[in-house]
């Protein structure tokens, strides 16, 4: 898994900003959403001339506003449209549609966990559904919690790439970069340590423990079997190289695992 390690690290560079919401997450992720390697985005034309029109903030601040409009049709487990998104979220602006729902699309992906896909071409409706089936975010109903599957994602293709092991303090400097801290508490995340170290291995979709014979003590990430029983390795690494616009046939030997892996699952 060696030849992966390098590339891991571009992953995370969506979400390298620090500060509020929309700058920390929003603009940077919006950013990656609009480049032409987003092959997963259910829109896919080219947006230079609707990006010129606006300002970069403006659009930002667009994004951030569709954004917070699909978290609140995902809580409540609706379906969305087009006519919808433009008559509630972007009334003065239908012409910057495509740029900004890209861009909203890919920021759902990348920080929440969240995918939009289409249902229906031709009255242009979509469903949102966890990344990778992970349930993880089931029960949303309070209005306040965020979707933290996207971290999850993160973790467990760190956990793939590393030899399906990763030392916490890897885990740790790899989220830094995203200004997902130990003790620090984030919008989104809330306290990660909590959510890592107790949450997700109590709903056994990690396992923490030491590092057997370390000294000075050490601990470390694994799958855990919530983890297995929802995705795979192999999915999960199909869906790193897919959203960081690497071909998939430039890792042979990550296609010959992953297809063992999928009939030994089998």
């Amino acid at each position: 898994m060696s030849e992966l390690r390098q590339p891991e690290a571009d992953l995370q560079a969506p979400v390298q900003a620090q500060g509020p919401v929309e700058a920390q997450l929003f603009g940077a992720a919006g950013e990656e959403a609009a480049s032409p390697s987003s092959s997963s985005s259910p829109v896919a034309p080219s947006f230079s001339s609707y990006a010129e029109s606006l300002p970069q903030e403006a659009l930002t601040v667009l994004m951030a506003d569709l954004v917070a409009f699909l978290l609140l049709k995902y809580r409540a487990k609706e379906p969305i449209c087009k006519a919808e998104m433009l008559n509630m979220v972007l009334r003065d602006h239908r012409d910057h549609f495509p740029v900004v729902f890209s861009r909203a699309s890919k920021c759902m992906q990348l920080v929440f966990g969240v995918d939009v896909k289409e249902v229906d071409p031709r009255e242009r409706t979509y469903v949102l559904v966890p990344t990778l089936g992970l349930t993880c975010d089931a029960v949303l109903s309070d209005g306040q919690s965020m979707p933290k599957a996207g971290l999850l994602v993160l973790i467990l293709c760190q956990i793939a790439l590393y030899g399906d092991r990763a030392l916490e303090e890897e885990v740790w400097e790899a989220l830094s970069v995203m200004g997902v801290c130990a003790g620090r508490e984030h919008c989104i995340y809330g306290e990660p340590r909590e959510l890592l170290t107790k949450v997700w291995v109590q709903e056994g979709y990690l396992e923490y423990r030491q590092v057997p014979h370390s000294d000075p003590t050490r601990y470390e990430f694994l799958w855990g079997p919530r983890a297995y029983a929802e995705t795979s390795k192999w999915q999960v690494l199909e869906h790193l190289l897919r959203v960081s616009g690497w071909d998939l046939r430039s890792f042979p030997s990550l296609c010959a695992e992953g297809v063992s892996d999928e009939e030994e699952g089998a």
